[in-house]
This record gives structure tokens, C-alpha cells and sequence, in this order.
């Protein structure tokens, strides 16, 4: 079983890297931008290996620590506030 490169778009070509111009093996994990295996590098930290391209490796986008402080973020917002509803009702009502 042979598996080659993914046509994207209404074109039915080949996509290009958008860094070299070589063919694309898929887009950027973070910034959905087609690169190529050269112009990639793999992320570190998460339960998955993801390639990004060289521009946001840059930018500080190989680890994931700020990705999951952000998720953790989402998560504890709310029961912050469910928890400060619950204080004030408890204090109001009883």
C-alpha cells in the first residue's frame, strides 16, 4: 500500500510549501500554512507529534506548555465562578 500527497482545493494539484515552493507534505499544526518535510520541524510536549512550520518555531510554538495553560485556563474559569455564585448564595440565603 503506497500513500502519496493529498490534493487540496478545487484544483486537484499538488499543493506547494508555502516557505520553498517544493511539493507539500501537509499543513503547519498552528498556523494551517502547507510546508513540506524540510521546512518543518515536530513539536515537543503533547500526546501527539505534530510538524509546524519554521515560522512558528519561531514565534515560540514548539512546545505546548502555553497551549495547555490556556486549556487549564477554560477549565477553571467557570468553576471559579460557579464557586463564587455558590458563596454568594450561600451567604444570602442561609
Amino acid at each position: 500500500m503506497s500513500f502519496g500527497l493529498l490534493s487540496h482545493g478545487d484544483d486537484g494539484g499538488i499543493i506547494s510549501c508555502s516557505f520553498c515552493g517544493e511539493d507539500a507534505a501537509g499543513p503547519c499544526a498552528r498556523c494551517r500554512t502547507p510546508v513540506c518535510g524540510d521546512c518543518c520541524v515536530l513539536s515537543e510536549g503533547g500526546s501527539h507529534t505534530w510538524a509546524i512550520c519554521r515560522r512558528c518555531d519561531r514565534r515560540g510554538g514548539r512546545t505546548l506548555g502555553q497551549g495547555w495553560l490556556i486549556v487549564g485556563g477554560w477549565l477553571l474559569l467557570p468553576l471559579v465562578i460557579l464557586g463564587g455564585l455558590l458563596a454568594i448564595l450561600r451567604w444570602r440565603f442561609g
